[in-house]
């Protein structure tokens, strides 16, 4: 089946509406002239009529034998002099006096519109004459003293016919139709165009058909997706939006959808957000957005929103083997190191000090491995506990984990990668301020359970910036580095996000100390 295009469709469409709305202007203008036209009529029959009642000769011959011997001939004077169709006279009987065709005098009036003139009413009527339809000016005849009245004067000017009116008109109603159609011809090919240009050469159909398809790819998406306009109203919402969110209203700000939050407070759709954590409805999702410009001018924004704790399962796997891939190559640069202390010892015929060497090694190694594995119940944060030591070595900096840790359980709300991601965070910091001393030493408090959480971490680095409050701020940082200045940020978003308290401080001797407090239990004083 062929479609009809867009263009087409709107040129036909308007095509006749132009010949419609031409066609009626006209009738409207017939009908509006007709109307004109009788009572112009009207208001001219009236005026001849009060003239022929005012005659003397008229008031005194008209219901007497042979009156109309006189007034037919006044009558028809008057007639041809105001170019009228009839001038009727007829006394109180109806008797007619006067007449265009004499055969009528003497005939009783006829018309049925007569009867309130013959009690002194004044009127203008239209109805069936003898000569067709006309319009008919009824005026009583008063006697001289005017306290009587003795007849009636009926002017009659024949109505024009809506044909006649046609005929008249018809060249003025080509015109405007002929003008009309191609004003609306022209203009219907301009319209087309344009909305052609607006739709980006699509049918209708290919539009419905690109809106449903991308409709079902974002609904299929497994992630939560909103669009909002340039001033945030949101103007789409997936399924998974909807769910995370529990609104089901047809439309909303971004500020009254997540209120109280930092998306809410300092939405913006200039600056493109990748993974931050956001809470909403006590539970913590990753939000990334995207601002959306079309021709170079800001619309919209496209927000992205992603359940934490689905993203951790992955990132957990893969976290565990990033932490464990950067422990073997700690790993292996440390015993490559000391292998070839060894080598050396072994060559200078030194084998008592190599063999020394070798125990104590593998003597210190399997204590501190021994101690976390006794102390440190889940594996990604052994793991990394166990990298960032050695890479702890491999910096020349010593990592002391305090033998009063103990990691029972993942605190609830927590998960693994939450956990390593704080303390990876916390003694990344630590280990990269303490190496501007050539002591280098960062300790590590770590204690947990189920309900509570602690994590103190000491480096002997040269304290906190002046600007101190701003180390939790996104984007701050005392490095001028790209990406610097999200790891603390997020540190406090995961520990806040679960009602935990984080706090920095300089020591009295330099070094900072960062302690995170979760829930309520063990004492650490």
């Amino acid at each position: 089946m062929t479609r009809i295009s867009l263009r087409m469709k709107i040129f036909i469409f308007s095509f006749i509406l132009v010949v419609f709305s031409v066609m009626t202007s006209g009738w409207l203008m017939i009908l509006n002239i007709s109307t004109a036209f009788e009572k112009e009529l009207g208001a001219r029959a009236i005026a001849i009529a009060r003239t022929v009642a005012q005659l003397p000769d008229i008031k005194t011959n008209v219901g007497k034998n042979g009156g109309a011997k006189i007034i037919q001939p006044m009558a028809e004077r008057v007639r041809l002099a105001t170019n009228v169709d009839y001038i009727v006279v007829f006394d109180m009987d109806r008797i007619r006096y006067s007449h265009p065709s004499e055969s009528k005098l003497g005939t009783p009036f006829e018309g049925g519109d007569e009867l309130p003139s013959l009690s002194e009413h004044e009127y203008i009527s239209k109805a069936q004459g003898v000569l067709g339809y006309a319009i008919r000016a009824f005026v009583p005849i008063m006697n001289a003293e005017g306290v009587k009245q003795v007849g009636v004067v009926t002017v009659g000017i024949m109505s024009p016919t809506l044909q006649s009116l046609i005929l008249e008109y018809q060249k003025d109603m080509f015109i405007s139709l002929f003008w009309g159609l191609l004003i609306g011809l022209i203009g219907s090919f301009f319209i087309a165009n344009h909305l052609k240009k607006q739709t980006l050469n699509l049918e209708p159909y290919e539009i419905a058909r690109l809106v449903e398809e991308r409709s079902s790819m974002m609904q299929s998406m497994d992630i939560g997706i909103l669009a909002t306009d340039d001033k945030g109203n949101i103007t789409f919402m997936n399924r998974l939006a909807i769910q995370y969110t529990n609104f089901f209203g047809e439309s909303i700000n971004i500020s009254e959808l997540f209120p109280e939050t930092w998306l809410g407070k300092q939405f913006s759709i200039s600056k493109e957000v990748v993974y931050r954590p956001l809470l909403c409805r006590k539970v913590m999702y990753l939000v990334k957005i995207y601002p959306i410009n079309v021709n170079g001018r800001p619309v919209g924004s496209l927000i992205m929103m992603t359940d934490r704790k689905e993203a951790n399962m992955l990132a957990e796997e893969l976290t565990g083997i990033k932490t464990l891939v950067d422990a073997l190559r700690s790993q292996n640069h440390e015993y490559m190191n000391k292998l070839h202390s060894i080598a050396g010892l072994i060559q200078l015929e030194r084998s008592d000090e190599a063999l020394s060497m070798i125990v104590d090694e593998i003597s210190d190694e399997q204590t501190v491995i021994q101690f976390l594995k006794d102390h440190i119940s889940d594996y990604s944060v052994l793991g990394l506990l166990l990298g960032k030591r050695s890479r702890a070595k491999e910096l020349g900096i010593s990592l002391i984990i305090n033998e009063k840790s103990c990691l029972l359980e993942v605190i609830n709300g927590f998960s693994s990668g939450d956990l390593v991601t704080v303390i990876g965070n916390l003694l990344d910091n630590a280990m990269e301020a303490c190496l501007i001393r050539e002591q280098r030493i960062v300790h590590l408090l770590l204690q947990g359970n189920a309900t509570f959480l602690y994590i103190e971490v000491r480096d002997n680095g040269s304290g906190l910036p002046e600007e101190a409050e701003k180390i939790f701020e996104y984007g701050y940082s005392t490095k001028q580095k790209e990406g610097r200045g999200i790891g603390l940020a997020l540190v406090k978003q995961i520990v806040e996000s679960n009602k935990g308290k984080i706090s920095a401080k300089t020591e009295p001797d330099g070094g900072t100390i960062f302690s995170i407090k979760v829930g309520e239990g063990i004492d650490n004083e």
